[in-house]
């Protein structure tokens, strides 16, 4: 979609042409516009879940390691835990300071 334009209309290419979008054809765009941009905090939320998740996930075979080989993993225990508490970070999701570990 093009919204560039000099007027209040938006645009898209139809077989090659620039056309303007009709009324109803506008309202749709700016009601997906409006719900894509409304949900930008939920989405953001999503992707660090998503990473959280991935890392706790990777971590998974140290702490089985560990408990096999009844190594202490109070350190790794504190990076799980971090990693589940990301939530309750100030800034969250938009200022996320991930937890490191040198354990795995």
């Amino acid at each position: 979609m093009n919204t560039d334009m000099n007027d209040d209309n938006i645009y898209q290419y139809v077989n090659g042409e620039l056309v303007a979008l009709s009324v109803e054809e506008k309202f749709a765009y700016l009601a997906d516009v409006g719900e894509w941009e409304s949900g930008t905090n939920a989405r953001l939320m999503e992707e660090v879940r998503k990473k959280r998740n991935n890392l706790l996930q990777q971590s998974d075979w140290a702490v089985m390691r560990a408990l096999e080989t009844e190594t202490d993993y109070t350190a790794l225990h504190e990076y799980r835990q971090q990693l589940r508490d990301l939530p309750e970070q100030e800034g969250f999701p938009s200022n996320v300071i991930w937890p490191t570990t040198d354990l795995l």
